[in-house]
């Protein structure tokens, strides 16, 4: 359908407002962050927040009416900075460092909620699974240090996962929709759960770099054998027990290993289970996997530590 040049014009002074509106806001977070951190982070966030809801609505507005998306690049290297700045060789991040220099994850946040749909929809599947874990990292970081005190645990903050809403290729989520409605249910990838970072103890590392599509295969492999590593965290066999325990993390989502490891045979407990230490087994030595496989062995899951995960 065609459309006439007063219309144009009116769509023009339209996009020059929007801009202008998000610019404005943009900049607004960032001096304040700059200046005053301390005593003004929960404005801070209030305004960047406000700024990538506006975006998203216009960019879904336009694509919804046919005007062209503007595809959006990202602020990765601002996110990179900040992963090697404020998280340390044990995966601990200096929360309070960064809650007092927070420009740089604001600008990241708000290109993500930038993103057209249209935009996500022509990556690939590792960009857009490498999109959505980053973006769940970096809101995580941002929900925490959005308090005033910063909490002892992300539990203490209500609503952070299932009432907060955060701009994300122009629409608005929350962590569990990012997380359980999209990449568990649009993706078949369950090592998303060695990459997914909720700012737990018992939580995978954090990793100190961005995911990237074209790394992606590399870099969860990489995440699941540092998870795995850890007895605390990730995977314990007590062969003079008899017994394995593995992260709860295992227990509450053991049903997205099933499609690609799922066993009748070898292994121990039940359908879910068998599948899930059958993934294990490829990132152990060899005798655990022999282990592992021969079953006959208790299995149990390792308690988990909700305490921040700071340095």
């Amino acid at each position: 359908m065609s459309t006439s040049p007063g219309h144009n014009a009116d769509i023009m002074h339209y996009h020059g407002l929007r801009h202008g509106l998000i610019l404005g806001s943009l900049l607004l977070a960032t001096g304040l962050a700059g200046c005053q951190v301390n005593t003004t982070a929960a404005s801070t966030a209030d305004t960047v927040a406000t700024a990538n809801a506006v975006t998203a609505t216009t960019n879904a507005s336009g694509a919804a009416s046919g005007t062209p998306a503007t595809p959006v690049t990202l602020a990765t290297a601002d996110y990179a900075e900040l992963l090697i700045t404020y998280v340390n060789d044990q995966a601990m991040v200096d929360y309070g460092a960064l809650q007092q220099n927070r420009q740089g994850l604001d600008r990241y946040n708000a290109s993500l909620a930038s993103v057209p749909p249209s935009q996500f929809e022509s990556w690939s599947e590792p960009e857009q699974i490498a999109f959505l874990i980053n973006a769940y990292n970096s809101l995580t970081l941002a929900s925490i240090i959005d308090q005033t005190p910063i909490k002892a645990s992300i539990k203490d903050i209500n609503g952070v996962w299932r009432g907060r809403k955060h701009g994300i290729a122009s629409e608005t989520k929350t962590l569990d929709e990012i997380e359980h409605e999209t990449l568990r249910v649009d993706y078949n990838e369950p090592r998303i759960h060695a990459a997914l970072v909720c700012a737990a103890m018992s939580c995978p590392p954090l990793r100190k770099e961005p995911y990237s599509g074209e790394q992606l295969e590399a870099q969860l492999d990489e995440q699941v054998k540092i998870w795995l590593a850890s007895p605390e965290i990730g995977l314990r066999i007590d062969r003079e027990a008899n017994k394995v325990y593995l992260s709860s993390i295992f227990k509450w989502f053991g049903e997205d290993w099933l499609p690609d490891y799922g066993t009748d045979s070898g292994f121990a407990g039940n359908e879910k289970e068998r599948a899930v230490l059958n993934f294990v087994s490829n990132y152990v030595s060899p005798e655990d996997k022999a282990y592992l496989e021969a079953g006959g062995y208790g299995l149990d899951y390792l308690d988990y530590d909700w305490a921040l995960n700071q340095s």
